[in-house]
């Protein structure tokens, strides 16, 4: 068992590349293998590119250094990663990517004392537990949640609205959060159901449903279980429109639901930019899942950076931080950092401040496809 974990772990770090002493190390754990792997090699695309960026600007000297690591998307591998580099020093991480792998993980982190961030990773708690190493750059899901309710308070005032999850901690976070924020605003859901990932009938749900007599269903969780649904409430003649969040923003979703899949509404980050192509390189190729956080991992490389040189936590001699703090302090300080995402601050919680969330449709498009893109709608 011991000689298997250690082969494993031999084989979660990538090898970096060559550095002078000096040079500061900043961890990447990713989903580089896995069913996230796509994503995972776009936060390592991102991540490259900015090091590269900032020593260059540095004339050349290799003053950041990148040290990938593979979790998987694995919340025990996510603890392997961060207990090697706990072991060897390494201070400043970018990551985990999922919530599972986070919550795993940021304990470890924290006894340490090693800063991450992390670029993706959406449940709600994750900041309320009070650890002061951890950032979250993206929307949590309570604010989501607050931006689906205000736009069903809006578009469905006076009318009757379900809640519905899929009782994953992910599906019933967002729920919650939309109810919550729905009995904010003086309206109130007439029903909060769910049902188990993976359920084939839905029969019974549905005749609910259609007793309830509803105008419209917000459902948190994925995109199988959304189609499911859709299919069975269309089947059913419940012609109600559904509200998810980013959770069904999958190409099976479509594919499952087919012409259900018209006019469900969704929340989601506005649209990245597109990292420019490496200067003197070749020009990138990415995916349309990597370029999607391409970008958030080179925001995350400026962040710890540039919060590390205002901090003057890195020893100039050995490139080694002694007290995370003062990077933490920074990131939470009153200055907001600039990054290729434009200034980015964190409230006392370590979320991002400002965090905007996109409303968008889903509709045909003139070739017959079922689309989101630019089909944004007003909250």
């Amino acid at each position: 068992m011991l000689r298997s974990l250690a082969l494993a772990l031999a084989g979660l770090l990538a090898v970096a590349p060559a550095a002078a002493q000096n040079a500061v190390r900043i961890g990447l754990s990713a989903p580089l293998t896995g069913p996230d792997a796509v994503f995972g090699q776009g936060l390592r695309q991102g991540a490259e590119q900015a090091v590269a960026d900032l020593n260059r600007a540095a004339g050349g000297r290799p003053r950041w250094v990148l040290v990938p690591a593979d979790d998987a998307g694995d919340p025990k591998q996510a603890v392997a990663v961060a207990r090697k580099f706990s072991a060897d020093g390494v201070r400043l991480v970018i990551g985990p990517f999922e919530s599972g792998a986070v919550a795993a993980a940021a304990p470890v982190y924290e006894d340490a004392g090693a800063v991450a961030v992390t670029t993706g990773a959406t449940y709600t708690p994750l900041t309320s537990r009070g650890l002061w190493n951890l950032f979250r750059m993206a929307p949590s899901d309570a604010q989501q949640g607050r931006a689906a309710a205000a736009y069903l308070a809006k578009a469905y005032a006076g009318r009757r609205v379900g809640i519905l999850n899929d009782r994953s901690t992910f599906g019933r976070g967002l729920a919650d959060a939309v109810s919550a924020r729905l009995k904010e605003s003086g309206a109130s859901e007439v029903l909060f159901d769910g049902f188990a990932r993976g359920t084939r009938d839905l029969s019974d749900l549905v005749a609910r449903l259609k007793a309830a007599r509803l105008d419209a269903v917000y459902f948190g969780g994925l995109a199988p279980e959304a189609a499911a649904l859709l299919r069975a409430m269309r089947e059913a003649g419940l012609g109600a429109a559904l509200v998810a969040s980013d959770g069904i923003l999958d190409p099976s979703f479509p594919a499952a639901a087919g012409v259900a899949a018209e006019g469900t509404v969704m929340t989601l980050l506005p649209d990245p930019p597109r990292l420019p192509d490496p200067r003197g390189g070749k020009p990138a190729s990415r995916t349309p899942e990597a370029e999607s956080v391409a970008a958030g991992a080179y925001a995350a490389v400026e962040l710890l950076a540039r919060a590390t040189e205002q901090a003057h936590a890195a020893d100039p001699k050995t490139g080694r931080i002694s007290d995370s703090r003062k990077v933490a302090e920074i990131l939470r300080g009153p200055q907001p950092v600039r990054t290729v995402l434009g200034p980015m601050s964190f409230d006392a919680r370590g979320d991002r401040t400002g965090n905007a969330v996109a409303l968008r449709i889903w509709r045909r498009s003139p070739d017959g496809r079922l689309d989101y893109a630019g089909n944004d709608i007003e909250p």
